[in-house]
């Protein structure tokens, strides 16, 4: 009996962790940040994005994908100057959304500037994004980040 528990559990962590590395993720994120002045900087955050696959745009109409949407965690040590930017992206129709959507391939790089009214800061916050490819889209999620700026 014991011994077909054993086997029953082992068996259970194997299909667990083949499912786990099942899970796709398509989307590598990565962080840095630019000292622009002493008071000043600006954050750079970067998807690299896997071949087949692309991440929507922050401006997409309603009733479209989930857009990319950055929030930061409000700080004393900071403000944020302006809006979230991005590079042009490529618009184009998808037929399972119905309309023009814009969206990035390979890799792109958002910035955020910052008022320092600190020397140092660390921004914190998150990403909420969506990933499709030709054949399916995955459900939206959700990346955390931590960005130093020294």
């Amino acid at each position: 009996m014991k011994t077909t528990k054993l086997i029953v559990a082992t068996l259970l962590i194997i299909a667990t962790q083949q499912a786990n590395a099942q899970l796709l993720k398509p989307v590598a994120w990565s962080y840095g940040a630019k000292k622009t002045s002493a008071t000043e900087a600006v954050l750079f955050i970067r998807a690299t994005i896997e071949a087949g696959w692309h991440l929507y745009s922050q401006n997409i109409p309603e009733g479209g994908p989930v857009k990319t949407t950055f929030s930061f965690t409000p700080s004393k040590s900071f403000a944020l100057n302006g809006k979230t930017q991005e590079p042009k992206p490529i618009t184009k129709h998808e037929s399972a959304f119905g309309m023009e959507v814009s969206y990035f391939e390979k890799t792109v790089i958002f910035q955020q500037k910052v008022k320092l009214k600190k020397g140092k800061a660390t921004v914190t916050g998150s990403v909420e994004y969506m990933t499709c490819n030709d054949e399916k889209c995955l459900p939206p999620a959700t990346q955390s980040f931590s960005i130093p700026i020294n």
